[in-house]
């Protein structure tokens, strides 16, 4: 007798699935299984991982879902009637019931959605065929029925449900649990009516975790998965039962003597289901051509077009040779339809005004896609290798990857579901796991250990390791596991849930689009974020897309093209140049003087600090330098960048292991930087082909055994036999590109990217007050970073004022020399009303007064956006803020009683002049204080704009404070005074119990992180409160124990003294 598991929840059940896939099928093949199948909760999402894996263990693959049924419509919506759907197992017999089952679960999603994804009985019928369907778990609508004693309804109910499935598609489920006392009378009552209608049974087991012992753990899972503490008698549980992958014997055991036929249907309906889904053939959208053309033809014909664009002498012979080759490689491949989709895309953004980005990926290394104008980056000029984006001996569809202003990306999404339908286009699914920190927060907060612990524990785990690898190599966490039984349970259980996944969230990038509707290929659901509008979201990830060998771009927002867009907008208002940023000279002396100097904040991708100190040692001279340090900073390239500086620098001598590598590494003094010349090692020192090199770099990258040794000796033996060296030079040049060529970064991109960011430093040199406030505007939703900006522009000269309803636009803006704060960047405001009121002023000129003001604006003004506005400064020109917030409820009511300007109405107020507005008469008190200006701004504007709290001790500090912005490497173990507001405070607890803090601390300049250990906390506790001005005196550390720089200069603090208004020193 054999047993085949066919309702089977996975980790993919993101509320309450323990198991992963690996270890499902692994545990079934060591139990002698054939077959399985997997059922998750209202979705799919781990279908095609499944299906793979199974095939490869030798296991048939089951596709199947546990759906959920409405109570009564699926656009019913009613909270106390519709919102505990009932559960339906479904099983694909075949592609029509798969195509089926992918409907069936898109429709819950995308129309039936209500607390779960539902579909009625209605939507089932006319799609039931090709499908299995099973009674379901306790949940079941049979099984609530027969707990209700509703016997009749339930038989009635498996009736019509064995009609629309028809014969021998429809089972009755029993299951195993039984400690459940409702499980028992489930089953006998399932049994009855199996006995009553001939329906027949079938044995299933509602497995939620893998083992037995992982009951606690799938308990704990289900307090994180509900935000509750594991003790909470109240939240969600499923201890009742065991719900554990249950072995052939047990099943048979369980039902084998009693109902052989339910155990023996488990191997029928294995033997039914029977699908083949197919991977790796592309599918492509149709593009529509214009008449006459082919896509070959038309493709060539529109890479000739831009040939001539792009280059004085398109007749060149190494040009032509160049394009018809990769035009023979996209041809034979069969992409051309492809290119087109993606040029099309593309200019039609270009032509709408969108900032495009030059490229990102290996996609510049195409000179079609040059000359299509997706890419922006030349490349001959920049040698960029074709091969590495489409490899001629290993042909797979070649990844698109392209920047867009973050601003106007969903133009962009827009465009292709106008083009190609709704249906047609979809973002895809990403799954976010329990990685090692993590879990061990995780798991820490549902068991109730102390939140300092938890913390201290996931900091000793290195990033990119998990659990094991830091058991293994970290001695402090092997100590605090063996001498603390609480540390020994959670890393214990945090194990077992290390990798589960815990949420699904919205690709970043990624967009298929498919010929036929989607669901033709896929599942479908709503976007992530709940919404019901705009584009759908796919249910299988970015991988699973690729399998199926659907068309998927990757369409990214950049916000660092949106800063460049505005910044020129910008300068064209203020300094009336209309500059083509794609024309800038690569080579001006400035801007490599602001690298050189890491003046970088808000340059794209050199404005980290870990860069910046990097940048200060190289000072690059040339756009070459750019592109290599971006292509080093990275983890395992990076381990070159003192000797690529070193050797930039004159301080070390280039070398190179054979003159073969000399002319590959000249440009980068003699240090691999990119992926390219990996490649062309391979190719001139070992005789590979480009394509057999790309192989090489992927067979390293992917750090499989076999075929490291496999491609190890293949560039031997090459080198050997094509440069007539030893067996010893060819195994050191190996051992020499080996670590790259794991890690390193293709120059196609590191090149596209470096551009954007030379074009950043560009503009921040030549116009630094544009640039600073299209900076500022793009990141006014982040106050972190608009204090590290606006400190930024202090450090370098430019004023940023306060908003003010008479000087500032929506967005930060460039008005007479200064930066002005945008109305849009104060709290409680927003960009609709802003408007508004800037679009009034503009037209009709600046507001005279209060009472202008409020009688202009009596449409949008109401008592939460004047207080905004007062508080702010906004409204500094019409009145003081402290009499105006005192007389809030007589400005809303004036507002309120006042027609448009336009209007000609006799107001409320008496006055007989309509165009001169009787006076407000406002509180007669004191004037707010500077300290309560300083409060409110950062009420209302997150930072302090019109001065920084600091300010009023400048004098009394004098030169016995460092600058935080002074604060650096050099400081490293030197003792410091520094002083500055506290903005944040971090507090943990030690593993002897003791409290210590992490506190930031910003002077108006700079901000930096201080370390308060338990002795200087107990003397100095008052001090330490959010918003107090302090003078500290500590230790500057700038280094790890292993001398490797810190992101950041810390200060360990060894006293604090809090600053009051009548200070001496």
């Amino acid at each position: 007798m054999k047993f085949t598991h066919l309702h089977l929840h996975s980790h993919y059940s993101l509320l309450d699935g323990l198991s992963k896939i690996d270890q499902l099928i692994d545990k079934v093949k060591k139990d002698g299984g054939e077959a399985l199948a997997l059922t998750d909760h209202g979705n799919m999402y781990g279908i095609i991982e499944f299906y793979g894996k199974c095939l490869a263990a030798g296991i048939k693959p089951i596709i199947g879902c546990e759906v959920y049924i409405s109570p009564r419509k699926m656009t019913d919506k009613v909270p106390t009637v519709d919102r505990h759907p009932y559960h339906l197992v479904l099983l694909a017999k075949n592609i029509e019931g798969y195509l089926n089952l992918l409907d069936i679960v898109s429709a819950g999603h995308l129309i039936g959605h209500y607390y779960h994804p539902r579909v009625d009985w209605d939507y089932l019928q006319p799609r039931a065929k090709g499908l299995i369907a099973l009674s379901a778990c306790a949940a079941g609508q049979i099984p609530r029925l027969i707990l209700a004693n509703k016997m009749d309804a339930a038989t009635e109910l498996a009736k019509q449900a064995g009609e629309m499935f028809g014969k021998n598609n429809f089972y009755l489920e029993i299951q195993p649990h039984f400690a459940m006392v409702d499980q028992i009378k489930i089953n006998e009552g399932i049994i009855k009516i199996s006995q009553e209608t001939g329906l027949p049974l079938v044995a299933t087991c509602d497995s939620h975790y893998l083992d037995l012992e992982d009951k606690q753990a799938h308990e704990i899972l289900l307090a994180i998965q509900t935000n509750k503490e594991y003790d909470d008698e109240k939240r969600l549980t499923m201890r009742e039962a065991d719900f554990h992958l249950r072995t052939q014997k047990e099943m048979i055991d369980a039902f084998g003597q009693t109902l052989p036929e339910a155990i023996n249907n488990s191997q029928s309906i294995a033997e039914k289901c029977d699908i083949k889904l197919e991977f790796g053939q592309l599918v492509l959208p149709h593009f529509s051509l214009p008449d006459g053309e082919t896509l070959d033809g038309y493709l060539k014909k529109l890479c000739l077009g831009g040939l001539k664009k792009r280059y004085p002498h398109p007749e060149s012979p190494q040009l032509n040779q160049r394009l018809n080759y990769e035009l023979k490689i996209i041809k034979q491949a069969g992409f051309s339809e492809y290119f087109l989709i993606v040029a099309d895309l593309v200019n039609w953004a270009k032509k709408q005004g969108i900032v495009v980005g030059p490229g990102r990926g290996s996609a510049a290394g195409s000179l079609a896609t040059y000359c299509l104008n997706i890419t922006n980056l030349d490349p001959i000029k920049y040698e960029l290798l074709f091969e590495r984006f489409l490899n001629p001996e290993r042909i797979s569809p070649p990844d698109f990857d392209l920047d867009f202003a973050d601003d106007r990306r969903q133009e962009v999404l827009d465009y292709l579901a106008k083009k190609y339908g709704f249906r047609h286009v979809a973002q895809i699914i990403t799954f976010g796991v329990m990685k090692a920190r993590l879990v061990i927060r995780d798991v820490g907060r549902a068991l109730k250990i102390a939140y300092g612990d938890c913390d201290r524990l996931a900091k000793m785990i290195p990033f990119g390791l998990d659990l094991d690898q830091a058991i293994e190599s970290v001695s402090d966490l092997q100590r605090e596991i063996a001498s603390r039984q609480e540390v020994k349970q959670l890393i214990a259980t945090a194990k077992k849930l290390e990798g589960v996944v815990r949420h699904a969230s919205t690709h970043a990038a990624g967009v298929v689009i498919t010929g036929e509707p989607l669901t033709h290929y896929l599942p479908l659901q709503r976007s992530t974020s709940g919404k019901e509008e705009g584009l759908s979201t796919t249910q299988y990830s970015m991988y699973d897309v690729d399998k199926l060998g659907l068309l998927k771009i990757d369409i990214l927002g950049l916000a660092n093209l949106t800063v460049i867009k505005n910044a020129l907008r910008i300068i064209k208002k203020v300094d009336g140049q209309d500059i083509d940023i794609n024309k800038i000279p690569l080579d001006d002396p400035a801007a490599f003087h602001l690298l050189a100097k890491a003046q970088t904040t808000g340059v794209f991708q050199l404005e980290s600090p870990g860069m910046k100190r990097y940048l200060k040692e190289l000072k690059p001279t040339v756009f070459e330098d750019i592109i290599s340090i971006v292509a080093l900073y990275r983890p395992g390239p990076m381990d070159s960048i003192p000797d690529f500086i070193a050797a930039k620098n004159g301080a070390r001598q280039a070398k190179y292991l054979h003159p073969s590598l000399k002319p590959i590494l000249e440009k980068t003094y003699g240090v691999i930087v990119t992926q390219e010349q990996v490649l062309e090692i391979a190719r001139q020192f070992a005789g590979f082909t480009y394509g057999q090199a790309d192989i090489l770099r992927k067979a390293v990258g992917k750090k499989i055994k076999k075929l490291l040794i496999e491609q190890r000796q293949k560039f031997i033996t090459g080198a050997v036999k094509t440069q007539n060296v030893s067996f010893a030079l060819a195994e050191r040049v190996w051992n020499f590109i080996e670590p790259f060529a794991r890690y390193g970064f293709n120059r196609s991109h590191s090149a596209c990217y470096a551009m954007i960011a030379y074009q950043t430093a560009y503009l921040k040199t030549h116009y630094p007050k544009p640039f600073m406030a299209a900076l500022l505007t793009s990141d006014f939703n982040n106050l972190d970073r608009i204090g590290i900006e606006i400190n930024e522009c202090k450090n370098s000269g430019i004023d940023v004022l306060p908003p003010d309803v008479n000087e500032s636009f929506v967005e930060f803006g460039v008005i007479n020399d200064v930066i002005r704060f945008g109305l849009a960047a104060i709290k409680n405001v927003g960009a609709g009303a802003a408007e508004i009121i800037v679009n009034e002023r503009q037209e009709n000129g600046r507001y005279e007064n209060l009472e202008d003001f409020l009688l202009r604006l009596n449409r949008v003004l109401n008592k939460k956006i004047i207080e905004a506005l007062a508080k702010s400064g906004a409204m500094d020109s019409l009145g003081e803020r402290n009499q105006m917030l005192a007389g809030v409820d007589k400005l809303v009511k004036f507002a309120a009683g006042r027609p448009d300007k336009t209007g000609n109405q006799m107001g409320l107020f008496g006055q007989g002049d309509l165009g001169r507005p009787a006076a407000i008469e406002l509180p007669n008190i004191e004037p707010a204080s500077q300290r309560q200006k300083l409060t409110w701004e950062k009420e209302l504007l997150g930072i302090y704009v019109s001065e920084h709290p600091l300010e009023q001790f400048r004098q009394l500090l004098g030169g016995k404070t460092l600058s935080l912005n002074e604060l650096n490497y050099n400081h490293h173990n030197h003792r410091v005074q520094v002083a500055g507001i506290i903005t944040n405070i971090k507090q943990i607890t030690t593993k002897t119990g003791e409290l210590m803090l992490f506190a930031q601390i910003d002077d108006g300049r700079s901000a930096t992180e201080t370390v308060v250990f338990p002795r200087t906390l107990r003397q100095s506790r008052l001090a330490w409160q959010k918003d107090n001005i302090v003078l500290i005196t500590g230790r500057a550390v700038g280094r790890d124990k292993e001398g490797n720089h810190l992101e950041q200069v810390k200060i360990i603090v060894d006293e604090v003294r809090e600053l009051g208004h009548q200070e001496t020193l």
